[in-house]
């Protein structure tokens, strides 16, 4: 059934640091220099304690990035020795990359990594390798270094467990649409308020706000959660609110909107609710210019949403499907 395994890899933030100032030697003495003059600025902080702690820094850059190289290259090496064919690729070229039903998607990396590749992946198996279980925390990572192939194995003889989840879909009036593994962002660019008129359930107002998040149960324990730790630090004495309990698998989403602002013109009366398959969150731009939709944190895949654009929010047709224990 599959033909070729892609092993989906990151840069390190050396490597980010690399790329721009040409020597792992250059990098680390820019990261050490601005991180000594940070912290000598700080008055409670001695000219020995901010050099011992910039040089704190640039050893765990180096660290992490003597980690992931050497668990890189064995998960290849042990890959190319298996009747498959293997290909690498930066997680920069996902969005371009042709996801054939023969592939096998091995993203190895940070649990954000398995998000990036989840909503390109058309529904093919994604296997999940934590390179660095003393870095990273893994929850969508099952599969350690030594684990990758033996999973990738158990794929291909047919034994392997999968467990679907569903994704989100945003879609505007004009057919452009973006998927999303956690969650969907919509809002303005910047740090100002974003103007739209939200509509769900039979509700409808217009709203003022630092944005919408909707969520899928994959990405509930991620930022729809601090939300809820927020508004649980701000009711005090009221109470913990607990965030919606949702499952991968569940045909549902969660909004929530960030911080909305009640005036003459917006009111707070929609902030969070659920999203139920057959139906839609619809929001409509009043935004002349800024208004972004974007996905699982990469800000730089996004929808413009501005003026006359309309975009309805539902639980997506296609499905992820990620490799587990």
């Amino acid at each position: 059934m599959y033909e070729k395994v892609v092993v989906v890899t990151r840069r390190t933030r050396l490597q980010e640091l690399v790329s721009r100032h040409n020597t792992p030697g250059q990098a680390k003495f820019y990261v050490g220099q601005q991180l000594e003059n940070f912290y000598a600025a700080k008055k409670s902080v001695s000219s020995g304690e901010a050099r011992a702690r910039a040089k704190r820094a640039v050893a765990d850059y180096q660290a992490e990035d003597d980690a992931y190289r050497p668990a890189v290259e064995s998960v290849v090496r042990r890959l190319s020795e298996m009747d498959v064919r293997v290909e690498t690729i930066d997680r920069a070229l996902v969005p371009s990359y042709l996801f054939t039903e023969r592939d096998v998607v091995m993203a190895l990396g940070q649990d954000g990594l398995v998000a990036n590749c989840a909503k390109y992946a058309a529904g093919q198996p994604i296997v999940g390798v934590n390179p660095d279980p003393a870095r990273f925390d893994g929850t969508l990572l099952p599969f350690g270094v030594e684990e990758a192939a033996g999973a990738v194995a158990a794929l291909l003889a047919g034994r392997a467990r999968t467990r679907e989840a569903t994704l989100a879909e945003a879609t505007l009036n004009d057919g452009q649409s973006l998927l999303a593994f956690n969650d969907l962002f919509i809002g303005a660019r910047t740090h100002v308020s974003a103007r739209y008129r939200i509509r769900v359930g039979g509700r409808e107002e217009s709203q003022s706000s630092s944005g919408v998040v909707v969520s899928t149960g994959a990405g509930s324990t991620g930022w729809l959660s601090s939300m809820f730790n927020m508004a649980s630090g701000l009711a005090g004495g009221a109470g913990r609110v607990a965030p919606p309990k949702l499952r991968w698998e569940d045909r549902e989403l969660v909004f929530v909107v960030r911080e909305p602002f009640v005036s003459r013109t917006s009111a707070a009366g929609v902030v969070a609710g659920r999203v139920q398959e057959g139906a839609a969150l619809e929001i409509e731009s009043l935004m002349s210019e800024g208004g972004v939709i974007f996905s699982d944190g990469v800000e730089s895949d996004f929808l413009q949403f501005n003026s006359g654009a309309l975009a309805a929010v539902r639980p997506a047709a296609r499905r992820a499907r990620l490799v587990v224990r």
